[in-house]
Formats: structure tokens, C-alpha cells, sequence
């Protein structure tokens, strides 16, 4: 038996996606984008761990989630301590606000992030056990005119890839002032009904998950029941009114959704989602919403904060239903200028010119091994290269190179000491 035969070929592990060209270079179109619009407005960069102290996540996302009870990849390490896989962002980013005392300085902090955050959940078409995720959070201010930055910041990050075919949702979920007797009205209903034993222990804890329920025996017994936007206090009611108001000025189109509710237990006031129906049931492709209390509750100052959670990976298959091709972001050009040596020596030189291309910040590769001009040329347009560089003995002892305008189909001789200054001129 060879060595190959001893050993079977491995897999990345289920519900985690690859990423690999061609398709790599639209995920990194879609999370630089994000992020981009993210510093447009202001956020700053935060650099959050992989895992966390798994009580950051049971108090600060909820012990009656989904996310906290079913679907936290959580594990003891070496010393016995046990740790979480980050399922969310906000959280961690609270920690650290309150740990470098961030929140000492000019509020609102602003702040974003991107990476990977993990959930047991069955894989499925856009639910993965691996999500990736581009979160922005502004800590320290409880401003309606924040919520609809917040909102609209969102909006503008779909709608700069070229999506259109999505629709944002919007409900207040109400503060300290007004939930509890709201809280008290949904009990009263829910007790009333004929649920199950895991139900009405999620009703005892919080009765809004309970609203969240997907299966239709569940929705069906609680169509009529009361809902947070019904029973707003005068104050919460002005917020959310004025956040709708800015939306409209804005030119931020959104529909009200008032049986909407969150993944995550610390959200108060506004709360939004994003949703593209040609996802199937995995709709949502983004959301948020206000967590007035959570840094409170996370041991810091009890100021407010916004913030959301945008996917790439459901952003990617939105893209796709939509039919929308990322070619003004550059993702089928892997470089813009492609060297092609012919010879030993040429190849010696062109190994130079291609490092003081890179140097200068010009996206360069060249062709390796022994191929011909026209088996090299094919490395060119694979690359979709802007321009290639020709360079063999006769040119070489010329001291020139011959540049191909690969889109224009031309050709012309340039000084080997003038290529960097004729591709910039070329590529600006």
C-alpha cells in the first residue's frame, strides 16, 4: 500500500465554508466594502479574540437565547477554564470598551470589526457553524439621530455592492420603563395558552422569545397577542418616531414590523433587521439594534449603545439571487501587470523589475517555469492583467521591454528604467 493510499483525504469540517478563487476575491469585495462605509462614518477598527470568557456571552447575550442555550461552541482549556467560540460581536466589544476604559473619553465611541463568529446550528444554504460577519457599534450616546446613522450606515453598505432586492424591517422593543408591564401582559396571554413545557419555560424567562418561535403551531396560538409597539412609553414612543422621521428624511426605505424580535436578549428601543426573500429561509442579511443596559450589566457605566451585524456570507448568496456582478470591485483581476521572461537572463531581470513594481505598490506576478510566449500569455489573461511585459534577448540587450495593453490589444517598447514611471501614468 503507498503512502497515498494509507491516508484518506480530508474536509473542512461541516457548516464551515471555503473560501478559494474565483469566489474569494467577491468575499473580500463584500467585506472591504462593509468596513469601508464602516470608517466613511467614522468607526475605528477594533481587533476583538476568537474566544472569550463563556460568562461574557450567558450574561450578556442571554441565558434564554437559542444562541447561549443551544448553539455556543463552548469548552474547558487547560486550566479548567471554560471558554466560548465568539457566537456574536457586540459583547466582546462591550468587554473591551469597559476594559481599556474607552468609554472615559468623547462619546459615542465608534467602532467596527469583522471576522468569523461560530453557532451550532444545522448547516444549511446561508447557515453556517462558521458565519462571517462586519459589525459596527456606537457606545455612549442614546441619540435617535444615532439609530438612524446606524440604520442607514447599513442600508448604504447593501445598496454600495449594487443589492437592491432587499427590504429593512424596524420595531421599538421598548426600555426599562415600559417593558416590564408589557413583559406582564404577554405572560398573562401566554400562560393562558396550551404550550409546551420548553415554551412556557421560555415564556417564565422571556416571554419576547416566545414570539420569535418559528414553528407554525407556535405562531398560529400567538397571532393575537399584545406586542411591544402597542404599549411604548410617551418616551419611547417620541424615540422611535423620530428615528422613523430621520429614516424618511434620509430617503431610508423600511416597513414596520412590529412582531419582530432579535436573536439576542439585550436589545432595547429600536431594533432592525435586513431581509432578501430570494434567500429562502435563511432570509435575514443583516440587523441590530439598541442594548441600553448591557454595559451595566457587563460591569461598566450604564451608558447606551447601537450597533449591527451585516453577513458576507448571506450578503454573497443575495448578490447571487440578484444576479449582481462585483466587476467594478476589481474581483476577476488577480493583478494588473503580468511579466513574461524568456530566457535565463531575461528572467534574472524581469525577477528585478517585478519587485521594484511590487515595491512601488503595482499589483505584478510573471509567469514561472519554462513555457513559451504563448503558454505565458495564457497566465496573463487568466489573470486578467491590464498590461503584460514582455522581455527576452532581444529586448534585453536593447535595455527595453515590450508592454501589451492587454485591453487594448497594443503594443509598445518602453526603457527598462521608464517602465514604473510609464505603468503609473498607465494605471492611474
Amino acid at each position: 500500500m503507498s503512502d497515498k493510499q494509507k491516508f484518506q483525504a480530508l474536509s473542512a469540517p461541516k457548516g464551515v465554508p471555503d473560501y478559494v478563487p474565483p469566489a474569494s476575491p467577491k468575499f473580500l469585495a463584500v467585506r472591504e466594502t462593509f468596513t469601508t462605509q464602516a470608517r466613511l462614518a467614522g468607526y475605528q477598527h477594533i481587533e476583538l479574540p476568537i474566544f472569550e470568557d463563556t460568562t461574557l456571552f450567558a450574561r450578556g447575550v442571554g441565558e434564554s437565547t437559542d444562541v447561549v442555550s443551544k448553539e455556543m461552541y463552548t469548552f474547558a482549556d487547560r486550566g479548567d477554564r471554560s471558554v466560548t467560540l465568539r457566537p456574536e460581536g457586540t459583547a466582546g466589544v462591550v468587554r473591551s470598551v469597559i476594559e481599556h476604559n474607552l468609554d472615559r473619553g468623547q462619546l459615542p465611541i465608534k467602532l467596527n470589526y469583522a471576522g468569523p463568529f461560530f453557532r451550532y446550528e444545522r448547516p444549511q444554504a446561508g447557515r453556517y457553524r462558521q458565519l462571517q460577519q462586519v459589525g459596527v457599534e456606537a457606545i455612549g450616546i442614546d441619540d435617535p439621530a444615532l439609530d438612524a446613522e446606524i440604520v442607514a450606515l447599513a442600508d448604504r453598505s447593501f445598496r454600495s455592492l449594487g443589492l437592491s432586492q432587499f427590504r429593512l424591517e424596524l420595531t421599538s422593543l421598548g426600555d426599562e420603563h415600559c417593558r416590564p408591564a408589557y413583559r406582564q401582559k404577554l405572560q398573562d396571554f401566554l400562560f393562558a395558552l396550551p404550550l409546551d413545557e420548553e415554551t412556557r419555560q421560555r415564556a417564565e424567562i422571556n416571554p419576547l422569545r416566545v414570539l420569535d418561535d418559528k414553528r407554525p403551531e407556535v405562531r398560529e396560538l400567538t397571532a393575537e397577542a399584545p406586542l411591544m409597539l402597542d404599549h411604548l412609553c410617551a418616551d419611547c414612543r417620541e424615540h422611535f418616531e423620530t428615528v422613523t422621521g430621520l429614516l424618511d428624511d434620509m430617503g431610508v426605505p423600511y416597513e414596520i414590523n412590529s412582531r419582530m424580535v432579535r436573536g439576542l436578549d439585550y436589545y432595547t428601543k429600536t431594533c432592525f433587521e435586513f431581509v432578501h426573500d430570494g434567500l429562502g429561509a435563511q432570509s435575514g442579511i443583516g440587523g441590530g439594534g439598541r442594548y441600553d443596559g448591557l454595559m451595566a450589566q457587563l460591569g461598566g457605566q450604564d451608558l447606551s449603545g447601537i450597533g449591527y451585524g451585516l453577513g458576507v456570507d448571506r450578503t454573497l448568496l443575495a448578490l447571487e439571487a440578484e444576479g449582481v456582478e462585483l466587476t467594478d470591485f476589481g474581483v476577476d483581476r488577480r493583478v494588473d501587470v503580468y511579466g513574461v521572461a524568456l530566457g535565463g537572463e531575461a528572467k534574472k531581470a524581469m525577477a528585478g523589475l517585478i519587485n521594484r513594481l511590487r515595491s512601488a505598490g503595482i499589483s505584478t506576478d510573471m509567469a514561472y517555469g519554462d513555457r513559451g510566449l504563448k503558454g505565458a500569455m495564457k497566465g496573463a489573461d487568466r489573470a486578467h492583467a491590464k498590461f503584460a511585459l514582455v522581455l527576452g534577448d532581444q529586448e534585453l540587450a536593447g535595455g527595453t521591454v515590450a508592454v501589451k495593453n492587454l485591453e487594448q490589444h497594443s503594443q509598445e517598447e518602453v526603457a527598462l528604467d521608464q517602465v514604473l514611471e510609464h505603468l503609473r501614468a498607465a494605471l492611474s
